[in-house]
C-alpha cells in the first residue's frame, strides 16, 4: 500500500504522524510511505532520518493526498486538506467528530473512509489509541494547571504543594479515567490535596487502592461538583464518552462560586469540553477568563510535549496501521477492536454516538460498520 504522511498544520501541532521507526518497519512489510519534506523536523525527526528508514520525502502535502492509499496523521484534517480527500482512500488519525459537523459534513461529502484512533477499542474495553494521548494530557493538566495559578499568569498565587507551615493548593479532577488518574498521580506528586470524582464505584475503589488513601474519592453527583468546585483551586475535566460530545459538568453557577484566580483545565475540549463555558484555545493563546475563573482549553494538549506523544502515539498505533495497509478494508472486518475505529465510509456515519450527535442536523445517514465496509 502506498502510505502518505501530511505534516500538521493545525497551530502549535508538531507530532507527526509516523516516527523514522514506524516507516522501517511498513517498508519491512512490503509499502512505501511518503513523508512530507521536514514534517517531523521539528521534533528532531530529519528529512535523512525518514529516507534512511526507506521514506520518500515529497515537497508539496497536494501530492501526498493526490497519490496516497492510506493518509496517516496525528489531528484531524483541516477543511483544505478534507477537500483533497477522496472515495477508496483511508484515513487514519484522530478526529472527534461528535462536535465538528463542519469536518464531518466535509469527509463525508469526501467519501473518505475515516477511522478514528479514539474509538478504536481493546478486549478489555479501553481505548488503546487514545489513552497515550490521555496520559500525557492528564499530565499536562497539572504543570498547566500550576503555572496558570501564578499570579503572574492571572492566577490566585497559590503554589500546588504549598510549602510548610501553609496549606497545599486544593484540585479537583472530574472523572477517573486514565486522564483523571494521570493528573492525580502528578498532582498527588507536587504536593497537592486532590479530589477525584466519578460514577464508577468500582473505579473509585481502584483508585483508592492505586494511591492507598492519598486521594479522595467521592461518587459523583451534581451536589459533590457544587461542593468541591467552590473549594478547588484547580478543577480537571476529565470526562469522556467515547465517540460522543463531553457533557457539560461545571456550570456558570459553579464558576460564579469559585475562588477568584482560580484554574479550570478541559482535558475534554477535543469531545466539544466538559465545562459549560469551555471553547478551544491553542498553545499559542492558551487562556481566558471567564467569573475571575482562569479557563485552559488546549485542543491539541499533547502537541506540547510533541516528541514525547509522537513516539508514545506510533507505539500505540502501529499495530492497527500495519493491518490497515496489509489487509485494507478487511483488517477491519477481522478484527471488532478496529471496526469501532470506523467513523465514516462513502458518505455515510458509521459510529452511532456520532450520528445521534450530528446526523439529524447534517442529514447523513447510519450504517452498520460491518455492513459498511462489506457493500
Amino acid at each position: 500500500m502506498l502510505i502518505g504522511v501530511p505534516k500538521e498544520i493545525k497551530n502549535h501541532e508538531y507530532r507527526i504522524g509516523l516516527t523514522p521507526a514506524a516507516v522501517r518497519e511498513y517498508v519491512a512489510h512490503g509499502h512505501q510511505v511518503m513523508i512530507e519534506q521536514n514534517g517531523g523536523l521539528a521534533i528532531g525527526f530529519t528529512n535523512e532520518d525518514y529516507e534512511q528508514a526507506g521514506a520518500t520525502i515529497i515537497a508539496d502535502a497536494k501530492e501526498i493526498f493526490a497519490k496516497a492509499e492510506m493518509i496517516i496523521k496525528v489531528k484531524e484534517p483541516q477543511p483544505h486538506e478534507c477537500e483533497q480527500l477522496r472515495e477508496g482512500q483511508i484515513l487514519y488519525t484522530y478526529l472527534h467528530l461528535a462536535p465538528d459537523p463542519v469536518q464531518t459534513e466535509l469527509l463525508a461529502k469526501a467519501g473518505v473512509t475515516a477511522i478514528a484512533y479514539e474509538t478504536v477499542t481493546d478486549r478489555n474495553g479501553g481505548l488503546p489509541l487514545l489513552a497515550p494521548m490521555s496520559e500525557v494530557a492528564g499530565r499536562m493538566s497539572i504543570q498547566a494547571g500550576a503555572h496558570h495559578l501564578e499570579k503572574a499568569n492571572g492566577g490566585s498565587g497559590t503554589l500546588l504543594g504549598g510549602v510548610p507551615g501553609v496549606a497545599p493548593a486544593k484540585v479537583l479532577v472530574i472523572g477517573g479515567g486514565v486522564v483523571g488518574t494521570q493528573a492525580a498521580k502528578m498532582a498527588v506528586g507536587m504536593g497537592a490535596e486532590v479530589t477525584i470524582l466519578d460514577r464508577s464505584l468500582p473505579r473509585l475503589r481502584q483508585i483508592d487502592d492505586i494511591f492507598a488513601g492519598r486521594v479522595k474519592t467521592i461518587y459523583s453527583t451534581v451536589d459533590a461538583i457544587d461542593v468541591f468546585s467552590r473549594e478547588a483551586d484547580l478543577v480537571i475535566g476529565a470526562v469522556l464518552i467515547p465517540g460522543a460530545a463531553a457533557p457539560k459538568l461545571l456550570t456558570r453557577e459553579h464558576l460564579q462560586n469559585m475562588k477568584p484566580g482560580s484554574v479550570v483545565v478541559d482535558v475534554a475540549i477535543d469531545q466539544g469540553g466538559c465545562f459549560e463555558t469551555s471553547k478551544a484555545t491553542t498553545h499559542q493563546d492558551p487562556t481566558y477568563v471567564v467569573e475571575d475563573v482562569i479557563h485552559y482549553c488546549v485542543a491539541n494538549m499533547p502537541g506540547g510535549v510533541a516528541r514525547t506523544s509522537t513516539i508514545a502515539l506510533n507505539n500505540a498505533t502501529l499495530p492497527f496501521g500495519l493491518a490497515l495497509a496489509n489487509k485494507g478494508l478487511k483488517a477491519m472486518a477481522d478484527d471488532p477492536h478496529l471496526l469501532n475505529g470506523l467513523n465514516m465510509h462513502k458518505g455515510k456515519i458509521t459510529y452511532k454516538a456520532i450520528h445521534d450527535d450530528l446526523g439529524a442536523q447534517l442529514g447523513l445517514d447510519y450504517i452498520d460498520p460491518m455492513q459498511a465496509i462489506k457493500a
